[in-house]
């Protein structure tokens, strides 16, 4: 079924297993979606969310079943799915833990792709691109799926969007500890990402897209592209150009959708959701010309965009914005500001949109910071092993309470 622009949505979240003692990586995806469906299966359908498997079994990612009207309450049914998760990884003594990547893992050791149903097509993917690294072993993030029809409402989304992502992680960072260090990046999950296909850049371009605004444009620029780069790799031609495509907002034309996928797991569904919802009514603010006409939003280069974002990524909130047009193009006055200041301005611009509890979480978030910022306050400069166990389980509390970390 075909949808209108923002008439629905669909939302994606990754979690990682773990010990429940020691909260190493517990590679038992595929034993839980046996123990609910009886056999090795890549999916489970749980009323109006799903379970499935990733490219690792130590990840799950659960999904709406089908696009939801609101998103306003949906972190309510996540939650309940969280809950059911871990009451059945008890017997194998592993949890589901938040946050967009593993603080200690070694993916180089500890990387075991998932080996059941489909996996021809993850077993290709690691003989091409060698899935062993933080980039492709340990990362787990929300996606949001934002429908269009035709290409007046793709050129507007993808435009909106285009100009929106470099200052999201500003928000959503929340993976600043790498092999049990502090990496200097309050998102070392899209620093790390954005290095995955470096031996073919064409999949993941800059991270931002290219200024492309028609299904024609991006068939022949993007897509057209992958599929000439991977051909020759592809032996078995299985793998499909939207799967490749790893641009952190892709074109879905499969089904009709822009996928966001720069967007780290939060520490509960409550604030995933409150993120995914500020997230989308600030774009439906530039998607309705609010601030700057599509026309201009359609102007900027992805280098341009993309040199914000890569400052964003390391200083997150802190990130100081000097570019006077990208302010005017949010509506804002064209002075210096940090990227939590210019949260801050737009927070209430889209203040009667957001219920009650999305408003309190996202004004905790800009004035607390990103939860990558109370992550490192909690762990302190130096942290040995036992003291980020110790913060990585409270924020397993949280994941288990559906309640902010600060």
């Amino acid at each position: 079924m075909s949808y209108r622009i923002f008439e629905v949505f669909g939302v994606e979240l990754e979690y990682m297993i773990v010990d429940r003692d020691t909260l190493a990586v517990s590679p038992v995806a595929d034993e839980l979606l046996k123990k609910v469906t009886g056999e090795y299966i890549s999916d489970f359908e749980n009323g109006e969310i799903d379970w499935s498997n990733e490219l690792v079994n130590h990840v799950l990612e659960i999904k709406t079943h089908v696009p939801a009207i609101e998103l306003t309450g949906l972190d309510q049914s996540f939650a309940a799915n969280v809950q059911q998760i871990n009451e059945l990884l008890k017997p194998l003594n592993a949890m589901l833990l938040p946050t967009g990547a593993h603080p200690f893992m070694d993916p180089f050791t500890e990387m075991q792709l998932w080996k059941h149903e489909y996996n021809e097509i993850y077993n290709l993917y690691n003989r091409i691109f060698d899935c062993r690294g933080h980039g492709w072993a340990n990362l787990q993030s929300t996606h949001i799926n934002l429908p269009f029809q035709g290409d007046e409402e793709f050129k507007k989304l993808h435009a909106a969007i285009r100009v929106l992502l470099p200052i999201i992680p500003a928000l959503s960072a929340s993976t600043p500890v790498l092999d049990s260090k502090l990496t200097g990046y309050k998102d070392a999950r899209l620093e790390t990402y954005r290095h995955n296909q470096k031996k073919f850049p064409i999949i993941s371009g800059k991270v931002i897209p290219e200024a492309v605004f028609t299904k024609d444009e991006y068939y022949e620029q993007i897509f057209g592209k992958i599929r000439e780069t991977i051909q020759p790799y592809d032996t078995e031609n299985i793998l499909d150009q939207h799967f490749l495509n790893s641009r952190g907002a892709i074109a879905r034309f499969d089904r009709g959708a822009i996928e966001i996928r720069i967007i780290d797991i939060q520490e509960c569904p409550a604030a995933d959701l409150a993120i995914l919802k500020t997230v989308v009514e600030v774009l439906k603010k530039l998607v309705n010309e609010d601030w700057s006409s599509v026309t201009d939003q359609m102007s900027w280069h992805e280098d341009t965009l993309a040199g914000i974002f890569l400052d964003v990524i390391r200083d997150g909130e802190n990130t100081m914005i000097e570019d006077k047009a990208y302010l005017q193009l949010l509506g804002l006055e064209p002075e210096p500001m940090t990227a939590g200041e210019l949260w801050g301005f737009l927070l209430p611009e889209i203040r009667e949109q957001l219920t009650l509890q999305e408003y309190q979480i996202i004004s905790k978030i800009v004035g607390l910071g990103s939860l990558s910022s109370r992550i490192s306050n909690a762990i302190g400069e130096n942290p040995d092993h036992a003291k980020i166990v110790e913060v990585y389980r409270k924020l397993s509390d949280c994941l288990a309470a559906n309640q902010l970390f600060e």
